[in-house]
C-alpha cells in the first residue's frame, strides 16, 4: 500500500467505478420477466395512443393490444433512432445518417449522419442527438475507445425547415427527453445526465458518476423518466481507456468485436475478452462476475434521481437495453443483446420487489 502513491505518479489516477448499490442494486428482474415479443436487435421503442413502435435492423413494427405484430415500414438501412410527434408523424433516422419525417425526406445540416436520439417537444420542436461527427452509430466503440466527443445537439421548430445546433463537443448524446423549452441527454461517454436550456445553451448536470452506459430516455407517467443502459462500466475497460499505446495496437490489430470494451452481449465467443477470472467457476457463470455487456433499465424522479431498477445480471441474456417505455402501466424494455421486448410488468410492484 506504500507504493501505490508513488505508482499514481506514474499511471495517473486510480481506476474506480461507481457501485451498483442503492437504486441500482442488482437483481433478476429482466431475465424474470416474460418476454413481450421476439424481435432481432431490438433497438429503439416509442409507445403512442395505447400501442407501441419498435426498430428492429432495417424494419420499423407495430404492436397493438391483442394483435400480433405489423411491419410499419422496411427502409434499405438500419434504423437508429425513432420519435412520434404530438399528431402521430413518426420521424425515423437511418444508419446513413439520413432522416424521414412521415415519410419524407428531410434536410440535415453538414456533418449530421451519426443520429443516436430523436424526440418530439410538446409544442413541435423536434429534437436531435448526433452521436458522433466522426462514426456512424454502428461504429459507436470505435467513438468511445478513441476518447470521441465530437457529439452534438441539434433542434428545430415547429413547422421549421432548418436545424439549428443546441450544444457540441458531447461525449456521444445518447438519449433525448424535452422538458420546458429545454432537453435532458444522457452523454455516454462521460456516464451522466445533462439539463440543456433550449433559449440560451447553458448546461447542468443533473446527474452524474453513472455506473453503466445510459442509452435512452423516455417520459415515465406522473413524472420523472426510465432511462436504460445499454452496457456496464468495468474497470478493465476503464483501465484499457487510460492506457493510450495499448488501445491504439487493440484497435489496429484485433478484430473490433474482440476488444475489450463495452459490448451488446457477450459470451458468445471464446475469442472474446474476460474469458478467465472470476467469471465462470466450476463451470457456472457468475452473475457478480466482470462483464462487458449488462441489461438495466432505471425508473427516475422528477429531479432524475434513480428510484429502483430492472436488471440482466452477467449471467443474463436480456443485455444491450437501449430503450426503455412505459405502456399501460406495464414496463417494455428492448434488448437489443436478447433479441426481444421484454415486458417487465408493474412498475409498482417491482418497486415492491426491489426494497
Amino acid at each position: 500500500m506504500i507504493f501505490d502513491p508513488i505508482l499514481d505518479l506514474f499511471r495517473s489516477k486510480a481506476v474506480t467505478i461507481p457501485p451498483l448499490d442503492g437504486a441500482f442494486r442488482p437483481n433478476t428482474l429482466l431475465d424474470d420477466a416474460g418476454v413481450f415479443a421476439d424481435l432481432g436487435e431490438a433497438d429503439n421503442l416509442v409507445a403512442f395512443g395505447g400501442k407501441l413502435i419498435a426498430s428492429s435492423g432495417n424494419a420499423i413494427y407495430s404492436f397493438a393490444a391483442g394483435r400480433e405484430q405489423e411491419m410499419v415500414a422496411r427502409f434499405p438501412a438500419p434504423v437508429t433512432a425513432l420519435a412520434l410527434d404530438p399528431a402521430g408523424k413518426l420521424a425515423v433516422a437511418l444508419e446513413t445518417g439520413k432522416l424521414f419525417v412521415d415519410g419524407v425526406e428531410q434536410t440535415l445540416p453538414v456533418g449530421v449522419g451519426c443520429i443516436s436520439a430523436l424526440a418530439f417537444a410538446a409544442d413541435g420542436t423536434l429534437w436531435l442527438a448526433n452521436g458522433s461527427a466522426d462514426y456512424s452509430m454502428a461504429n459507436w466503440s470505435s467513438d468511445l475507445m478513441r476518447h470521441g466527443a465530437s457529439g452534438s445537439i441539434w433542434k428545430r421548430p415547429p413547422g421549421g425547415a432548418q436545424f439549428s445546433q443546441a450544444a457540441s463537443g458531447l461525449a456521444f448524446p445518447y438519449g433525448l427527453l424535452p422538458v420546458d423549452g429545454g432537453v435532458i441527454f444522457s452523454e455516454s461517454w462521460k456516464h451522466r445526465l445533462v439539463r440543456l436550456d433550449g433559449a440560451n445553451g447553458a448546461r447542468r448536470i443533473v446527474a452524474d458518476k453513472l455506473p453503466g452506459y445510459p442509452a435512452r430516455l423516455s417520459p415515465a407517467p406522473g413524472g420523472g423518466a426510465w432511462l436504460a443502459f445499454f452496457a456496464p462500466r468495468n474497470r478493465l475497460i476503464e483501465l484499457v481507456l487510460q492506457e493510450t499505446h495499448y488501445r491504439i495496437d487493440m484497435i489496429e490489430q484485433v478484430p473490433r468485436e474482440f476488444w475489450i470494451a463495452p459490448a451488446l452481449s457477450s459470451s458468445r465467443s471464446f475469442l472474446e475478452p474476460l474469458q478467465c477470472g472470476g467469471i465462470k467457476t466450476m463451470g457456472v457463470h457468475k452473475p457478480w462476475s466482470p462483464s462487458r455487456s449488462y441489461g438495466l433499465a432505471v425508473r427516475l424522479d422528477e429531479n432524475l434521481q434513480p428510484l429502483f431498477s430492472y436488471h440482466s445480471r452477467a449471467n443474463g441474456h436480456r443485455h444491450g437495453t437501449c430503450s426503455a417505455v412505459e405502456l399501460n402501466g406495464r414496463l417494455l424494455v428492448a434488448s437489443r443483446g436478447g433479441d426481444c421486448i421484454v415486458d417487465a410488468g408493474s412498475a409498482d410492484i417491482a418497486q415492491q420487489k426491489v426494497h
